[in-house]
């Protein structure tokens, strides 16, 4: 679900949205044509929010190959690891109501479950999790041979537990960063055992309703259909064969790691609330921005807890996380002043050319203030 991974997995509250000066809004349409120009991408639609509070937003390319419809303004996408930073949300907050601790093992709250080659819940602590320096393998490696046949495939966490525990740890636990869906996995898991109620009644009573993002949910068990208006997501597992629309899936195989969908505008509302301190008391904000290395996400990328920084070509970092799932991949990412921006496109990108060509439109949004 990570948007670094799509070749592996090929996986402000109440902010006025204020039309933008034509210069600007053409400038990101130009740079969104540009990027389905040379990728080949269906649609991109983008969401820039300035320190102000103003929010532009730019479409490019077609919402339906079959209708040639245009591509919603702001529409539904399938948001994928974005995910992650709200189940890491919900975690911190369940600290500070005592209900978890930050360095307890996972064997705590899980005794017995999570076992496995080199793997003991005794000497895992749920910031590895959230961290992904856990060393617990990826359940979604699974998907690597080809996404398509599990289009409209349920799955149950369990299930997708015991997909990851067949595989050997990829370290030992604290030693290395290592992105894995099983951890954020896992982290719902312990969400649910401890609360006793599901990890998306958490997101949506915590996160979504007190920021009044409207169009921002975790779909319910058996919700194949985008709610609202949405383009449609493509993909083929072989480039050489037809897209397949895709817009229909069953995302359960994301769960608390990648299932929800947002639309660019409110995913830009939710990290810039993130960053002010709206979710979290201050010590556990700075905690989830504490970082290690994660060159596996990128160059210059570290990863926090459920919080990914880079370095902005303009000075100062940006704080994201992005995601990729069957048709859609999403690039966002917000400062400490206000500024965000989001770039969804409706198919995955392949290279790492594809994915930088991605971020610099996210960039330079960012550095145009």
């Amino acid at each position: 679900m990570s948007i670094r991974h799509a070749m592996a997995i090929a996986i402000t509250g109440g902010a006025l949205a204020i039309t933008a000066a034509p210069s600007q809004a053409a400038d990101t349409s130009s740079q969104l044509r540009a990027l389905i120009k040379q990728d080949g991408y269906p649609a991109a639609l983008a969401s820039v929010r300035e320190k102000s509070g103003h929010v532009r937003n730019a479409t490019a390319g077609v919402g339906d190959l079959k209708t040639r419809e245009p591509v919603p303004v702001d529409g539904e996408v399938r948001i994928g690891s974005n995910t992650k930073t709200f189940t890491a949300v919900v975690v911190l907050q369940l600290v500070a109501e005592g209900k978890l601790e930050l360095d307890a093992p996972v064997e705590r709250y899980l005794p017995k479950l999570v076992r496995g080659d080199g793997i003991d819940g005794n000497n895992i602590t749920i910031r590895q999790l959230l961290q992904h320096t856990s060393g617990l393998p990826n359940y979604t490696n699974f998907l690597a041979d080809g996404l398509l046949p599990y289009q409209h495939w349920y799955a149950e966490p369990r299930t997708l537990l015991d997909l990851a525990l067949e595989q050997k740890a990829t370290s030992a636990p604290g030693t290395t960063f290592a992105y894995s869906n099983t951890n954020y996995l896992v982290a719902g898991l312990i969400v649910e055992r401890v609360t006793h109620r599901p990890i998306a009644e958490h997101i949506e009573r915590r996160i979504i309703k007190p920021l009044n993002l409207r169009r921002t949910y975790f779909p319910g068990v058996g919700e194949e259909r985008l709610r609202g208006p949405h383009p449609h997501g493509y993909h083929h597992d072989d480039p050489a064969l037809p897209l397949t629309d895709v817009s229909e899936q069953d995302p359960s195989f994301g769960w608390a790691a990648g299932q929800m969908v947002s639309t660019p505008s409110e995913i830009n509302r939710f990290f810039v609330a993130l960053l002010q301190g709206r979710l979290l008391k201050p010590e556990l904000l700075r905690e989830m921005r504490k970082t290690v290395p994660a060159p596996e996400v990128g160059k210059d990328a570290r990863y926090g807890l459920g919080l990914i920084s880079n370095p902005l070509a303009c000075g100062g970092l940006s704080w994201g996380h992005g995601g990729t799932i069957t048709g859609y991949a999403t690039t966002n990412a917000a400062t400490d002043d206000g500024r965000a921006a989001a770039v969804a496109v409706t198919n995955l990108p392949r290279t790492e050319e594809q994915v930088g060509r991605i971020q610099a439109v996210v960039d330079g949004a960012l550095c145009s203030r």
